[in-house]
């Protein structure tokens, strides 16, 4: 028999943005208005994060329900069901609204294992976009600390010319977090809207060799 350990890889996952509508007459009005392109749309995740991030990680990111007309209700009833096949070391990333999501839920519930990180990246703090109304359940409770019980590595990731959620919704974060590691960046073509983010990945790896 061999004496040799297999590591067990090292589980993230990934909750997208989306939108939310305050009535169904805005919601269609979204489908027959919004830009579209038959251009391919190249994000940072989830391929390039797994590939970048290599073989001893599993990325998962499940399409959370109604991405475009979303509810909170639906997406934590999904959330909860992927938490509880998370079995080894894990790490959580939220973007946008998935980023607000995973802060409400992670203020409100105890995860039955404590995340090694979970990256909050350009959250709307309640209802404070300048171009869109947030709402289906997705408002914050007023204490947060919960959130950094949940997790040994917290961090709140905004860039500076974001023009969906403004980099002064990470002020209002961090008055609610002073325990995370607020990181704001000069540019991320806008709501971090790269193929690429390297910053992550050397978060995540610095995160790895603490342990």
């Amino acid at each position: 028999m061999s004496n040799l350990r297999i590591m067990k890889k090292t589980q993230v996952l990934v909750i997208h943005g989306g939108n939310t509508f305050k009535n169904e007459k805005d919601y269609l009005k979204y489908l027959r208005t919004r830009k579209i392109s038959l251009e391919k749309r190249v994000r940072w995740y989830p391929v390039w994060l797994e590939s970048a991030l290599g073989k001893k990680f599993d990325v998962i990111a499940p399409r959370m329900p109604l991405q475009d007309n979303a509810k909170y209700r639906d997406w934590e009833i999904l959330f909860r069901r992927y938490v509880f096949l998370l079995k080894g070391r894990f790490i959580l990333i939220g973007s946008s609204l998935g980023g607000i999501f995973l802060a409400k839920y992670l203020s409100e519930n105890k995860l039955p294992k404590k995340a090694l990180s979970v990256y909050i990246i350009c959250p709307p703090f309640n209802n404070s976009l300048p171009k869109d109304d947030l709402v289906g359940g997705f408002n914050l409770r007023p204490d947060l600390f919960l959130i950094e019980k949940n997790c040994r590595n917290l961090y709140l990731l905004f860039s500076e010319n974001d023009d969906v959620v403004p980099v002064s919704n990470a002020e209002k974060y961090r008055k609610k977090l002073p325990g995370a590691n607020l990181k704001i960046y000069k540019g991320k073509n806008g709501h971090f809207y790269v193929p690429k983010f390297p910053e992550i990945i050397k978060l995540i790896k610095s995160d790895l060799e603490k342990v």
